[in-house]
């Protein structure tokens, strides 16, 4: 049973609504697909701004990755996910903590390699690919507009963590606690029987 977890790191909370936009396998897939890869290529380009601290070199790192890794807003972005999400459950929030950690090294490794010249083009690319895959899973088979319509920082925040806990449950059955997936379970359905019967009165 979950225990002092209300308001923003209320996990029950924040699953239950970006679930209830996400119900259909399909659209799951897809955005297990295309989630992770727009967190990581957005550190790409957040590694181009002003830097707040240049770390000393470290013995065992390669020069090149060295050199990359610098104290700047994508290493805070990272960083603010990955508090987060431990905040949220420690196991699987740990291991999502980890992830957001290895993408800011890797993202600002690709970002020395490619310039920023390079670089924003690449990752406008790879974000319209992911964007766009994204809206098609809502549109064709969610046929439900993303939830970040209807709350931009809860959906930009919990989708990387609702994709890998979707994985979790799926492979490994993981819960955060027992009676999890029942209790959210409960909850999406509900707040989708919800949304259909405010739809069909705005047809009606």
């Amino acid at each position: 049973m979950q225990m002092g977890r209300t308001g923003f790191i209320d996990l029950e909370k924040h699953f239950a609504f970006y679930g209830a936009y996400h119900s259909n396998p399909v659209n799951i897939l897809i955005h297990t697909l295309f989630v992770w890869p727009i967190f990581f290529t957005s550190l790409i380009l957040f590694y181009f701004t002003p830097s707040i601290y240049d770390l000393p070199p470290i013995g065992f790192i390669p020069s090149a990755l060295n050199h990359a890794l610098v104290l700047n807003f994508g290493f805070v972005f990272a960083l603010m996910y990955a508090l987060f999400y431990v905040l949220l459950d420690k196991k699987a929030g740990s291991l999502a903590a980890l992830i957001c950690m290895v993408c800011w090294v890797g993202a600002s490794y690709i970002a020395v390699r490619l310039g920023y010249s390079l670089a924003w083009k690449v990752v406008l690319a790879a974000q319209l690919i992911c964007w766009t895959g994204q809206f098609l899973g809502h549109g064709v088979f969610e046929k439900r507009a993303p939830a970040l319509l209807d709350n931009l920082a809860q959906a930009f925040l919990m989708a990387p963590f609702f994709v890998l806990l979707e994985v979790l449950q799926t492979v490994f059955g993981y819960e955060p606690y027992p009676g999890f997936l029942a209790t959210v379970r409960a909850k999406i359905d509900t707040e989708i029987k919800d949304w259909q019967e405010r739809k069909m009165k705005k047809i009606s």
